[in-house]
């Protein structure tokens, strides 16, 4: 999954009815054939990628050294990518028990190891501040339900059934220093992709201030959502306000003298 999922966005704050038609993005949509309404679906990975992203952001502004671990591969791993993939696991678990599927990126195997408990527990207390920080769901997590929740993204999909496909934290790096990163989650049916939602905590809301008028100048942090068929969206991780986003594309014809 990449950030670079628009090149110009101007958003509009009319939401046009619902209709067939033609959708492109780095998720992977394409020609719609059938309408489907996936929006049960698209409601839960909203949530589920919003109370992520506020984990992201908390751990972001008080970043410690312990904070960051190694995988065999050297690439950094935060607090942040276990319990953005436990909340979302968690999230999604309780919408849908009877058919869940998450293909994800990280497992408990270095959580499991000696001298990992200081982070295991760290992860555990934010993973339950997150769940309960907007009333959603009244739990207490032990610390081995946020090592299952985060297991539980070991699917290996299939062109069958339904399969979630999450990036916890896409820009590790990037998180890190501060800056850009998302929490990217995706839907696939039947081996094709019916919706995605980009959480962006770091990213301004000024293209959402300037579609409907309320100042967000010093705001960061918004949600991009698509549901096939339906059209790509923009709002605050609030939810507050919603935009429609459009898409333009501008070719630049430079002429050597």
């Amino acid at each position: 999954m990449s950030l670079n999922w628009f090149r110009f966005v101007s958003p509009s704050v009319k939401k046009p009815p619902f209709h067939l038609n033609y959708f492109t993005s780095s998720f992977g949509f394409s020609s719609v054939v059938v309408a489907m309404s996936y929006d049960k679906e698209l409601a839960a990975a909203k949530k589920a990628a919003s109370l992520a992203a506020r984990l992201c952001q908390k751990v972001q502004k008080a970043l410690l050294q312990s904070d960051v671990q190694s995988k065999n591969d050297r690439s950094p791993v935060t607090v942040a990518d276990y319990g953005s993939q436990a909340v979302v696991s968690f999230v999604l678990q309780q919408e849908f028990p009877g058919e869940f599927s998450l293909v994800a990126e990280e497992d408990s195997k270095d959580l499991r190891q000696d001298g990992a408990q200081e982070i295991v527990d760290r992860i555990t207390k934010l993973v339950n501040d997150s769940l309960t920080s907007d009333g959603s769901y009244s739990v207490t997590l032990s610390t081995e339900d946020v090592l299952k929740a985060i297991d539980s993204g070991k699917s290996e999909g299939g062109s069958e059934g339904r399969h979630w496909v999450l990036d916890p934290i896409d820009g590790t790096k990037g998180f890190l220093r501060g800056d850009q990163y998302a929490i990217a989650l995706a839907l696939l049916d039947k081996g094709k992709v019916v919706l995605g939602v980009l959480a962006c905590p770091n990213l301004p809301l000024t293209s959402i201030s300037s579609a409907d008028g309320h100042s967000s100048r010093h705001e960061v942090g918004c949600l991009f959502y698509a549901e096939i068929g339906g059209g790509t969206y923009m709002q605050p991780l609030d939810c507050s306000s919603t935009v429609k986003v459009v898409v333009m594309f501008i070719i630049i014809s430079l002429r050597l003298i």
